[in-house]
Order: C-alpha cells, then structure tokens, then sequence
C-alpha cells in the first residue's frame, strides 16, 4: 500500500464505504472491505501525519530575520 497515493487511497476508502452502506454484500466479503478501509485509514493518517510534520512557516521578525515556525503552532498566547 505504500506505492499507493493519499488521492487514489482516499478514493478506495470512499468506494468501499459506499459499497458497505448499500448493505448488499455478503457478511465476509464486508468484513473483508471494513478491513481494507482500516487499512486505508491508517495509510492515510500517517501520510496526513508525515505532511504536517513537513509543513512549516516563515515569520518575518525583523528586518531580514525570519524563524521556522510549526505550521499548527498556538499563536494566541493561550497555550
């Protein structure tokens, strides 16, 4: 699965959640989606996970200074 891409995973995820919501397969043939789809969902977490590890900011500080900042970092002071 590793060779497959967060796009063409997210679109099988889609296609085997429209599949069990009809309700028309056999039982082990939907137990054999729900697995694939868990699968999926895993796969495309960690592509998620890897992303935003990659995402970052530039902050301009000053004339010319800048500093890498985390993309999600909690700029509101709160915490």
């Amino acid at each position: 699965m590793e060779k497959q891409s967060f796009e063409e995973a997210m679109k099988r995820l889609e296609e085997i959640v429209q599949e069990l919501e009809k309700g028309e397969l056999p039982l082990e043939d939907s137990i054999k989606r729900f697995e694939e789809g868990m699968n999926l969902i895993r796969f495309c977490s960690k592509k998620l996970d890897e992303a935003e590890q990659k995402v970052t900011m530039l902050i301009r500080e000053g004339d010319d200074q800048y500093r890498e900042v985390p993309f999600f970092e909690d700029k509101s002071g709160d915490g």
